[in-house]
């Protein structure tokens, strides 16, 4: 796939202005945007840039980290801390985020989305107020993984880093993720997936797909 330098001034502002006109296709009035990427790439930094940017365009939108919604300690690390296979599948709690993210979005939704439901750090409920997001009201869902859950994504937005860039600026005490990317390229193929493609590398210079 061809690529082309941007600045990440530039980049979020043309995902931002693409995302004034994303309609969802199944009649939600509510676009549902994926900000797909390893912890290294940091989705969560360009989704909270493409939030302020919506919202100096005067369109609401919601910035939700799936790191909030993992599964318990006890659940998530039955098997160890360092296991792969249970990094890949089993610390996001997925059905938590259908049931208090993508199902209030829904067509016929109340659009009262919870935006965390337990801290990562201390391990408990974050009792957070729900937030009511209007409609038009745009969800920038982010964190790893995103791309095999079939979530109803209206876009998704990958940031790719080549094996070398994401051993790199992983933290060596998390190297043990690494193999959990490997697969989730072989089986997913988020790059070829993606709407959009983001190449970040270089953290100074970014491409992608336009």
């Amino acid at each position: 796939m061809r690529l082309e330098a941007i600045t990440w001034d530039r980049l979020v502002d043309r995902i931002a202005e693409r995302l004034l006109d994303l309609k969802p296709a199944d009649g939600s009035p509510w676009p549902r945007v994926a900000f797909d990427g390893a912890p290294a790439a940091d989705p969560g930094e360009l989704a909270a840039r493409v939030h302020e940017a919506l919202r100096t365009r005067g369109r609401p939108s919601l910035a939700v980290g799936t790191e909030g919604f993992l599964r318990p300690a006890s659940v998530r690390l039955e098997h160890g801390h360092q296991d792969v296979d249970a990094y890949y599948d089993g610390w996001s709690d997925t059905g938590a985020l259908w049931r208090e993210v993508f199902g209030p979005l829904e067509a016929g939704g109340d659009g009262r989305v919870l935006p965390d439901l337990l801290d990562p750090v201390t391990d408990r409920a974050t009792r957070s107020p729900y937030v009511q997001l209007p409609p038009g009201g745009v969800l920038l869902l982010h964190g790893p993984l995103l791309l095999r859950h079939w979530f109803p994504f209206d876009l998704t937005v990958h940031l790719l880093l080549s094996p070398g860039a994401l051993r790199r600026r992983t933290p060596e005490a998390d190297h043990w993720i690494l193999p959990a990317f490997e697969r989730y390229e072989h089986e997913t193929d988020p790059a070829g997936a993606a709407d959009i493609l983001v190449r970040a590398d270089d953290p100074r210079r970014p491409a992608w797909s336009g």
